[in-house]
C-alpha cells in the first residue's frame, strides 16, 4: 500500500514537471506511466450524483467510488514539483534551453511510439492513420497559431480555465501554451502575485467544469473508439515536436509577470543555421545525450510501470 502511493506521488511529481514546460504536458507523462486511465475515470466519477451517494452511504463510499488516495496523492506530487522544481526548469530555459529542450523531444519520441504500441494490430487501418495524421496538423497547428488577445473578462478567464486544463490532460498539448496563445498567460500569472482571488476562483471554475466535463468525453472516446483515440493522441505528440525543437531563434518576445523579456514567437532551426543566426554554440553532442536521456527514461517508465487497462 505504502508502495503504490509512493510511486503515485512520484508520478504526480513528474507530470508536474512537465507541465512546468510550456509545450510539455503532465498528461504524457501520466499515459506513460500507466495511470491515464485511472486518472481520467477517477475524474470522470465526479458528478452531482455523488451528493446522493453521500447522503446515503457517507464519506467513505463516496471517498471509494472517486478514488480519492489516488487524486490527493496524484495532485499532492504535482504541487510539489511545480513549488519545487518551476524556479530550476525556469532557470534551465533561460541559462540552457538546448539541453533541456533536447530531453524532452527526446521523452515526447519515446512517449508518442509508446501510444502507438498500445494500438492493437488488425486495428491499423486507414482511417487510424487519418486520425492519426489530424492529430499531428491540430497540434501543429496550434503551436505556429499567432496569439490572441483576450481582455481578462469574467468570460474569457474563465473560458481560459476550462480550456487549459483540458489540454493539461491530453498527451502532447501544454495548457501553459494554450494560456500564451489565448494571451491569458500573463493577466492569470498577474493575478497569482497580487492575490486577486476573484480572478484566480473564476480561473478554477472554469478549470473544474472543464476537467469534469472533458474528461467524461475523452474517457467515452477511449471506452468506444480506443484505436482511433489513441491514433490521434500519438499524432497530437508527434505534432508538438516542432514546439520543442532544440535550436530556435526568437522572432518576438512577451513580458512576463516579473517584467522580463522572454521568448513567444520562434523560428527552428537546424543546429549549424543556429550557430550562423543566433552566434550560440548549437552543443550538438549535449543535445544528442539528453535527447537518449529522455528516450530512456520513459523506457525505464515502461519497464516499471503498468500497462493502461
Amino acid at each position: 500500500m505504502i508502495k503504490n502511493l509512493v510511486a503515485t506521488y512520484l508520478k504526480g511529481m513528474a507530470m508536474g514537471a512537465a507541465d512546468v514546460v510550456p509545450g510539455v504536458s503532465g498528461g504524457t507523462i501520466a499515459f506513460i506511466t500507466g495511470i491515464y486511465t485511472q486518472l481520467l475515470e477517477s475524474i470522470r466519477r465526479i458528478t452531482p450524483r455523488l451528493f446522493t451517494l453521500w447522503r446515503k452511504e457517507g464519506f467513505k463510499t463516496v471517498w471509494q467510488h472517486v478514488n480519492g488516495t489516488f487524486l490527493c496523492i496524484l495532485l499532492a506530487g504535482i504541487l510539489t514539483s511545480i513549488a519545487s522544481l518551476a524556479k530550476g526548469i525556469s532557470w534551465m530555459l533561460t541559462h540552457h534551453p538546448i539541453p533541456l529542450w533536447s530531453f524532452f523531444f527526446g521523452l515526447i519520441i519515446a512517449s508518442a511510439l509508446h501510444i502507438a504500441k498500445q494500438l492493437p494490430a488488425p486495428k491499423i487501418r486507414a482511417k487510424t492513420i487519418l486520425a492519426a495524421l489530424l492529430g499531428i496538423g491540430f497540434a501543429y497547428w496550434i503551436t505556429i497559431a499567432n496569439p490572441l488577445q483576450l481582455t481578462a473578462s469574467p468570460f474569457t478567464v474563465f473560458l481560459a480555465g476550462a480550456i487549459a486544463v483540458c489540454a493539461m490532460i491530453l498527451p502532447g498539448i501544454s495548457g501553459s501554451f494554450i494560456l500564451l496563445l489565448l494571451g491569458m498567460y500573463s493577466p492569470i500569472l498577474d493575478a497569482v502575485h497580487q492575490g486577486q482571488f476573484g480572478l484566480l476562483g473564476l480561473f478554477a471554475v472554469g478549470a473544474i467544469c472543464g476537467l469534469l466535463t472533458f474528461s467524461h468525453l475523452l474517457s467515452w472516446l477511449l471506452r468506444h473508439y480506443y484505436a482511433l483515440s489513441l491514433a490521434f493522441l500519438t499524432g497530437l505528440m508527434l505534432g508538438t515536436l516542432g514546439k520543442i525543437w532544440p535550436w530556435k531563434h526568437t522572432l518576438t518576445w512577451r513580458t512576463n509577470s516579473s517584467g522580463e523579456q522572454v521568448p513567444l514567437m520562434q523560428d527552428n532551426l537546424l543546429p549549424g543555421a543556429y550557430e550562423a543566426i543566433v552566434g550560440h554554440s548549437a552543443q550538438v553532442s549535449l543535445a544528442i545525450v539528453a535527447m537518449i536521456g529522455g528516450f530512456v527514461l520513459v523506457l525505464l517508465l515502461e519497464r516499471f510501470s503498468p500497462a493502461q487497462d
